[in-house]
C-alpha cells in the first residue's frame, strides 16, 4: 500500500491531502476553488479534513438576497446548477450568480459558515454536527437528491463480497456522511470492523481501516492502489469504473431505498426570518422546479452540466450520463451491486421533501458509527429534536404541494400521506 499521509489517517492532522494522481486523470479533475485558495481568498478558520474545533464566524448584518451557491463537483448538486443555469431562481424574481466549485468538504463548510456562500448543499450528518456540536445556527431545508452513491473496488482489491474488506483501506468523503453509516453497517453485518489508524498500522483479518479523502481523490488513489476501495457521491463511481478499474460493489441505493446524502441546507435567519420567507419561498420553488426537471431530462441535463456542456462538473458528458442514467442489473452482475431491482431505483433520483424517518435514521446510526474526533455530543441526541429544531419543512412542502409531479419518484408513498413513509433498509 501506498501511504497516503504523513501523519495520522483520519484527516485531521493532516487536513491538506497529498495523493499520488494517476497522470490518466489529468485534464478530468478540472479546476475551481481549492482549499489554499479558498483560505486566501476568505481568510477562514481552518476547519481541516475532517472535524476539529472550529470558531464559525458570525452572521453578515448586511443581508444580499443574491444566491451564492457553493458546491462540490457531484451530481448531489445539480439542483442548485441547474436552478441557476435555467434560470429559476430569475423566474421567481431572485437574482443569482454562478455557483463556486469546491474541491473538499470541509472549505465547502468554512465558506458557507463565513457567508461566503447563502444556498449549498451538504451531507446530511454535517449540518447535524454543525448545530449540535458547534452551535452553528444552520436548517435542513429540502433533500437535493437521493440515491446517487455507491461502494466501488479496485480492480485488484480481491474484494467480490463485504465480507472480503478485512485487511484493506476503505476511504469516505467525510466522517459525518451517509457513505461512512452505510459502508461501516455493511461491513459489520460480514463480520468486519471498521477502524480508524495510521494507513501504516497493522490490521487484523478481520479490520477494515477507514481514511477520509476528497472525492476527486479517490479514483486516483483506487487507481495508484493506494486504497482498495471507496464510498462516494457520483460521479466518481462512474469515473473510478471508467479511468481506474474500480468495480462496483453495491449501490447504496440499493441498500437504503430512496436514501438522502445531500441535503440543501441555509443559514437558519434565511430560513426563518418573515421578512426573508418570500425570498426563501422562491428558492424552493426553484429548487423543485430543477429537481423535476432533472428527473424528466437526465440525458440533456447530463451534457449540459459537463465540461462538454456548461463546465458545472469537470468531467466529460459521458461520465456524467453514465453517473446519471446507467443502472443495469444485467451489467452490475459480478459483483451483485442491485440486489433489489423490485425496488425501481434509478443510479441517483430527484425528491426533495425530507422524511422525518429517514433523519430518525441517520441520527440513531451515527451513535453506532465509527467516528473520529469529539462525537460525545451524540450520546444524548434525539431524533425527534433533531426533526423538530434542524429542518425547516414549510418552505419545501409549499413548493411540493404546488408541483405534484414530485410525488412521481418512486420513493414517495403512492397511497396514503406521500410526506411520511417508513424506511426500507436491506443489505
Amino acid at each position: 500500500m501506498k501511504k497516503i499521509y504523513k501523519q495520522h489517517g483520519d484527516g485531521i492532522q493532516d487536513p491538506d491531502l497529498v495523493v499520488e494522481y494517476d497522470p490518466k486523470f489529468k485534464g478530468i479533475l478540472g479546476s475551481g476553488v481549492n482549499r489554499r485558495e479558498m483560505l486566501e481568498m476568505g481568510g477562514l478558520a481552518a476547519l481541516g479534513s475532517a472535524m476539529p474545533s472550529v470558531t464559525f464566524a458570525k452572521e453578515d448584518k448586511n443581508w444580499d438576497p443574491t444566491v451564492r451557491i457553493g458546491y462540490i463537483p457531484i451530481t448531489d448538486a445539480a439542483a442548485l446548477l441547474i436552478a441557476h443555469e435555467l434560470g429559476l431562481f430569475k423566474k421567481q424574481g431572485i437574482p443569482s450568480v454562478r455557483p463556486t466549485l469546491i474541491r473538499g468538504w470541509s472549505p465547502l463548510v468554512e465558506g458557507f459558515a463565513a457567508h461566503r456562500f447563502n444556498l449549498t448543499h451538504m451531507l446530511i450528518p454535517i449540518p447535524i454536527w454543525m448545530r449540535y456540536n458547534n452551535k452553528y445556527p444552520i436548517k435542513i431545508t429540502a433533500w437535493d437528491h437521493t440515491n446517487g452513491s455507491a461502494i466501488l473496488v479496485g480492480k485488484n482489491s480481491g474484494i467480490t463480497e463485504p465480507k472480503h474488506f478485512g485487511g484493506k483501506q476503505f476511504a469516505v468523503p467525510y466522517w459525518y456522511s451517509i457513505h461512512n453509516i452505510v459502508s461501516q453497517r455493511i461491513m459489520k453485518a460480514a463480520g468486519i470492523k471498521p477502524v480508524i489508524r495510521p494507513q501504516t498500522a497493522k490490521l487484523a483479518k478481520d479490520e477494515c481501516n477507514f481514511v477520509v479523502l476528497p472525492p476527486p481523490a479517490m479514483p486516483p488513489a483506487l487507481a495508484a492502489g493506494s486504497i482498495d476501495g471507496y464510498c462516494v457521491a457520483e460521479p466518481f463511481n462512474a469515473l473510478g469504473e471508467l479511468k481506474a478499474g474500480g468495480k462496483v460493489l453495491r449501490f447504496t441505493g440499493d441498500v437504503w431505498k430512496g436514501h438522502p446524502c445531500c441535503v440543501v441546507v441555509m443559514h437558519e435567519k434565511d430560513a426563518m426570518d418573515p421578512d426573508r420567507a418570500a425570498w426563501a419561498q422562491g428558492v424552493h420553488n426553484a429548487i423543485i422546479e430543477a429537481q423535476i426537471h432533472l428527473a424528466e431530462n437526465r440525458e440533456s441535463m447530463a451534457e449540459l452540466l459537463s465540461r462538454d456542456g456548461k463546465k458545472y462538473l469537470p468531467f466529460p458528458k459521458e461520465v456524467i450520463k453514465r453517473a446519471m442514467m446507467f443502472y443495469d442489473p444485467a451489467y452490475y452482475n459480478n459483483p451483485k451491486a442491485i440486489h433489489h431491482p423490485e425496488w425501481g431505483m434509478d443510479r441517483i433520483n430527484f425528491q426533495g421533501w425530507p422524511y422525518k424517518s429517514a433523519t430518525e435514521l441517520v441520527v440513531n446510526d451515527l451513535k453506532d458509527t465509527v467516528l473520529t474526533g469529539n462525537a460525545g455530543f451524540l450520546n444524548n441526541l434525539s431524533a425527534d429534536l433533531v426533526n423538530k429544531d434542524l429542518v425547516n419543512y414549510d418552505h419545501v412542502r409549499r413548493a411540493l404541494n404546488a408541483n405534484p409531479k414530485w410525488m412521481n419518484d418512486v420513493s414517495v408513498p403512492k397511497t396514503g400521506d406521500p410526506f411520511t413513509r417508513t424506511e426500507v433498509f436491506e443489505l
